[in-house]
């Protein structure tokens, strides 16, 4: 079990310094920490698919981390975070580098939620706001500076159930593998998309694999 949690810091560091993210030990700690979680409550409830420790690192936590500097705002809303992707590595990022952001974790399913806030607990996420909601049900007080999604039904589907979360000038975030043209086909489509970005990402570990970050804003 030491040899594996000497592993995954090792791969996380490398993956950091390539991503040239500078997070303190303490920060890689609490990343791994939360794999810990992950991968036994995997055990439990269906989380996710991936199931080594050591390709979560790459697949779950240096995934998510590679949209951070790209990401605008202060109050961010991770829509349909399931087992807290990217809403978690994102708010230990935050503990660090981004102080000000304020991170709400939302989910339909209430099991996924217990797991979340049991990780907000141990890691002591300040930042980190749980709630157990459907996106169209969610009606915030303020709305977001930033709604983000990962592996969605569809970019036109994130839009439609989510814009009414955003506020004016704020952005969508989606995390993509490939993108579609037919998928920007529909975005563009619609009267109410002002401006589209694709950033390609060079995650470590899975340049042979394509991940995009599609940013979005609306009239």
């Amino acid at each position: 079990m030491v040899e594996l949690r000497e592993k995954m810091v090792a791969r996380l560091a490398a993956g950091l310094a390539e991503l040239q993210i500078p997070l303190s030990p303490h920060a890689m700690e609490q990343l791994c920490d939360y794999l810990t979680e992950l991968e036994r409550w995997n055990r439990r409830i269906n989380l996710t698919a991936v199931r080594s420790p050591l390709e979560m690192v790459q697949r779950h936590l240096l995934d998510s981390l590679a949209i951070a500097p790209l990401l605008q705002g202060q109050r961010l809303i991770d829509v349909g975070s399931g087992a807290g992707l990217p809403g978690i590595p994102l708010a230990i990022y935050a503990e660090e580098i981004a102080p000000d952001w304020q991170i709400t974790l939302l989910d339909s399913r209430s099991k996924r939620c217990h797991f979340l806030n049991q990780v907000k607990g141990r890691l002591g996420l300040t930042a980190v706001n749980v709630i157990h909601c459907r996106s169209e049900a969610h009606r915030p007080t303020e709305r977001y500076d930033a709604v983000l999604t990962r592996a969605f039904a569809s970019l036109e589907a994130m839009v439609s159930q989510t814009a009414h979360l955003l506020r004016p000038q704020g952005h969508f975030y989606a995390m993509k593998g490939a993108v579609s043209d037919s998928e920007l086909a529909q975005l563009k489509a619609r009267d109410d998309v002002a401006t589209i970005a694709i950033h390609p990402l060079e995650v470590p570990g899975l340049a042979h694999e394509p991940r995009h970050l599609l940013s979005m804003t609306l009239k």
